[in-house]
């Protein structure tokens, strides 16, 4: 029996116009079958979500961890459930005035620490409080992925049959566009160019032409749904999928994730 996959994309402040959206689908050999997308309107939506009983592959698009040199330098507790039981206890003023003064006493070019990967994947430094705030997305996800008990690989034991992973759409999308834009919030910059590269983006993952080795299958109402959304928040959720599956089909107990990975920092599937 195949193992459901789904694929998030996050927001710390959704809401009923910038939900967080869930992609959910299955992995038949190297096919990955979308089946339906799903939203939530708030963080409370979600986390009951999750907190249901099930069996899936999931990849998040938000941060499991902190960078170590970060953690070290503020005396932050060392082992990854302990410095996030300590992070979810602050206030995002906290973390931004922590943060701030962390870079502002470091020099140009080097204000923000990083994890490990983060070069590897093109991912923003995970202590990022804007554009976009990913350091936000791990405050208000990781306490949820907690509270509900799931397994967070490498990082965190839970129920084996609700199986955690950061994903980052952004790593799979670059395979493919290099630095061509495909969305925008902004309604403004909702351009032919993105809308064409839309439809790249999505011809080329229905021709499996990533490194991963995965075809996604999609309806033509799939197709169309997706090219149609300039905020690519679903394209994103579907990306994570794809990644999700990456991981199914390696398996545990590593679902992809490297021998070496910081049991700090964590690791993002398929970097």
């Amino acid at each position: 029996m195949n193992r459901p996959l789904v694929g998030c994309d996050f927001s710390s402040s959704p809401t009923r116009r910038k939900p967080i959206v869930l992609a959910h689908g299955e992995r038949h050999g190297d096919v990955v079958r979308l089946s339906r997308i799903e939203s939530f309107p708030t963080l409370a939506a979600f986390g009951h979500w999750l907190a249901q009983p099930g069996r899936w592959v999931g990849g998040f698009d938000f941060p499991f961890g902190l960078p170590r040199e970060l953690v070290e330098h503020l005396r932050w507790p060392l082992q990854w459930h302990g410095c996030m039981a300590h992070y979810a206890g602050l206030t995002r003023a906290d973390i931004r005035d922590t943060f701030a003064a962390f870079c502002d006493a470091r020099p140009v070019g080097g204000k923000f620490a990083h994890r490990a990967f983060d070069r590897l994947a093109g991912s923003s430094p995970s202590m990022k409080w804007v554009n976009p705030p990913v350091a936000y997305m791990m405050h208000a996800g990781v306490p949820l992925l907690l509270a509900a008990g799931v397994d967070l690989a490498g990082l965190h034991a839970g129920d084996p049959a609700r199986v955690a992973l950061e994903a980052y759409p952004g790593l799979l999308a670059r395979e493919l566009l290099q630095r061509r834009s495909y969305k925008s919030d902004d309604a403004a910059k909702h351009t032919p160019e993105r809308l064409i590269a839309r439809k790249d983006l999505i011809g080329g993952l229905e021709l499996g032409a990533t490194r991963l080795g995965l075809r996604l299958k999609l309806t033509h109402a799939q197709r169309d749904a997706l090219v149609a959304d300039a905020s690519g928040d679903r394209l994103d959720a579907v990306l994570c999928l794809v990644q999700a599956a990456w991981a199914d089909r390696l398996g545990p107990p590593a679902w992809g994730l490297p021998p070496d990975l910081d049991p700090l920092e964590g690791w993002i599937v398929s970097a």
